[in-house]
């Protein structure tokens, strides 16, 4: 299935999020690598996001995932670490950018978009999308996206964005 990018479909969906995120007086940021700050993008394409966002952080080379967001170096050097592109990684990430900013929440990136780059264990349009929460709460969710880098990469956003939704909506909150 190919996804077309349609940035006002982004930007909605990062409105759902920001009315929630506004009514519940919480801030998000967020850490990105694959999605290259899109998804900090479509939430501070809302008027007003100014009342819940508070930070974006690409992290594009591992160096900066270490150095910026603290995402341990056995994550991402030597021969037994899972990767940039991996369950761990990626909840370092968004416990690091929630930390880093000091807000109730984060979302982070951290994928394949391709064309290159892709491996049998991880190939092109694997991404994943961690959500960081108040109370140390984190979970991940893994994504095999198909279609053109920049198609990869809308459906990160989009999916991103929807995780946060679903996780603001949810009873079990705190």
């Amino acid at each position: 299935m190919k996804h077309t990018p349609d940035h006002q479909i982004l930007t909605n969906i990062a409105a759902r999020a920001g009315a929630l995120l506004h009514r519940q007086g919480e801030r998000v940021a967020t850490a990105e690598s694959c999605t290259g700050g899109w998804v900090a993008q479509a939430l501070t394409a809302v008027p007003g996001s100014s009342a819940w966002f508070e930070a974006g952080f690409v992290t594009y080379s591992n160096p900066m995932k270490r150095r910026i967001l603290q995402v341990p170096v056995e994550y991402l050097e030597g021969s037994d670490a899972p990767g940039a592109v991996s369950e761990p990684t990626v909840e370092a990430m968004a416990e690091g950018a929630r930390k880093l900013a000091a807000v109730d929440w984060a979302v982070a990136t951290s994928g394949v978009a391709g064309p290159g780059g892709g491996t049998d264990k991880k190939p092109v349009g694997m991404v994943w999308i961690a959500w960081a929460g108040a109370g140390d709460r984190c979970d991940s969710e893994v994504f095999y996206f198909s279609g053109e880098r920049e198609s990869v990469r809308y459906q990160a956003v989009e999916a991103a964005l929807e995780g946060l939704i679903s996780r603001l909506e949810s009873p079990v909150r705190k």
